[in-house]
């Protein structure tokens, strides 16, 4: 059986987005300084692999211009009142929420786009994973023609033997970070419903809100780059990322304590965090840059020096994964630290085809540039060569 048409109009609900776009939303909400703050979003294809994205244009803007005609439904705000650290007044606000076309601009660039999001923050904040879904969905069908569903099934049922052949693991779990980069919506709906069916044991729930609602399954996520990345425009430089820290212990006094590492480099993470109030207020740390081993064997150093069991916090890795590496870092840790693991493109867009590797990242807020300067050289993203350099310098950040 080929998959080889897609949905006409790809979002449907407002909820299908990562969870940590809204946990974010309500801490940028609840900030006073970033009520009037304007932001710009670029997106960029870090491998075009040959395609022409810039003949999507024209299904791109239908495509938007719907999600813009979207808000979120009564049951959808009811659910997300269902948990206990979202607030009533996010609600009211999300019940009154639309995306708006103004902020949008988009325009070829040779085969490339230009795909730039300007515009308030709390208004522009969600474009992220709605478009990058759909540019993702429209690569699989006008790109690619489709794809074999035999294929992907089988491609499936090879990852789900590798983890039941392993026999018990005790500690061991991940879920699916795979929204923004998915073949298809249809096709992430297919993959959780097997890993909830046939690994009952390990799956521990998906970031898309709108499948953890519909399927009945764990919604799993935090922070993202952009929380830190802001801060650089409402604070002193080197103070950012400690403000950042402590803005979100502010926000959500001890839930959703998992921190994201490496917007200025591990070390630099290291040299702020360390400190009693944020080692024990934070359950754990998330891996998104650089080796997993390096990094993991840092974190657990860090947290040995401060007199806390690394077994008592969680180490969660999300860069780039697939299941052998997954496995890999499992087995390295294992006794060592609690760890859990989020998979993206490798588990709801390895079908057979090509996809593409693709970002939208925050490049500057009120004018001014922000940067982040990730364990790994080929994620690192500013417009300012200057701006990236003096941050380097600011946390003592080789570019070498």
């Amino acid at each position: 059986m080929s998959l080889n048409a897609q949905d006409d109009l790809l979002i449907d609900s407002l909820l299908d987005t990562d969870l940590y776009k809204i946990t974010m939303l309500q801490a940028f909400y609840h900030t006073s300084e970033f009520r009037t703050v304007d932001v710009e979003w670029k997106f960029a294809c870090r491998d075009l692999k040959g395609f022409n994205l810039a003949a999507l244009i024209p299904e791109i803007m239908r495509q938007l211009e719907h999600l813009c005609c979207l808000s979120f439904t009564d049951e959808e705000l009811d659910y997300l009142a269902t948990f206990p650290f979202i607030k009533v007044d996010l609600i009211e606000f999300l019940r009154i929420f639309r995306l708006d076309m103004r902020f949008v601009q988009l325009r070829p660039a040779g085969k490339d786009i230009e795909l730039r999001f300007r515009g308030p923050l709390i208004h522009v904040t969600l474009f992220e994973i709605y478009v990058l879904a759909i540019i993702s969905e429209l690569h699989t069908f006008q790109h690619c023609g489709g794809f074999e569903l035999e294929t992907a099934e089988h491609i499936l049922t090879g990852k789900i033997a590798l983890l039941k052949q392993q026999g018990p693991m005790t500690g061991f779990s991940f879920a699916d970070f795979g929204t923004r980069r998915r073949a298809s919506k249809n096709r992430q709906k297919q993959v959780l419903l097997r890993l909830q069916r046939e690994l009952p044991d390990y799956f521990s729930g998906t970031s898309n809100l709108h499948f953890a609602r519909t399927l009945g399954m764990m919604p799993i996520g935090t922070m993202a780059h952009e929380w830190f990345q802001s801060w650089q425009a409402i604070t002193r430089l080197a103070d950012a990322q400690k403000a950042a820290l402590e803005g979100w212990v502010r926000e959500y006094r001890g839930r959703l304590g998992i921190a994201l590492t490496d917007c200025y480099s591990m070390d630099s993470f290291i040299r702020d965090f360390s400190d009693p109030y944020f080692i024990k207020l934070y359950d754990g740390l998330r891996h998104d840059s650089g080796s997993p081993f390096v990094w993991g064997e840092k974190a657990i150093s860090m947290y040995q020096r401060m007199g806390i069991d690394p077994l008592t916090k969680t180490l969660v890795f999300s860069d780039s994964l697939n299941f052998p590496r997954m496995l890999e870092i499992y087995e390295y840790f294992k006794g060592r630290a609690r760890m859990s693991f989020g998979i993206g493109t490798n588990l709801t867009n390895d079908v057979g085809i090509p996809s593409l590797d693709m970002v939208i990242k925050l490049v500057a807020v009120n004018g001014k540039p922000v940067a982040k300067i990730s364990d790994e050289p080929g994620k690192s993203m500013c417009e300012d060569p200057e701006y990236l350099r003096y941050l380097a310098s600011v946390y003592e950040i080789s570019q070498e």
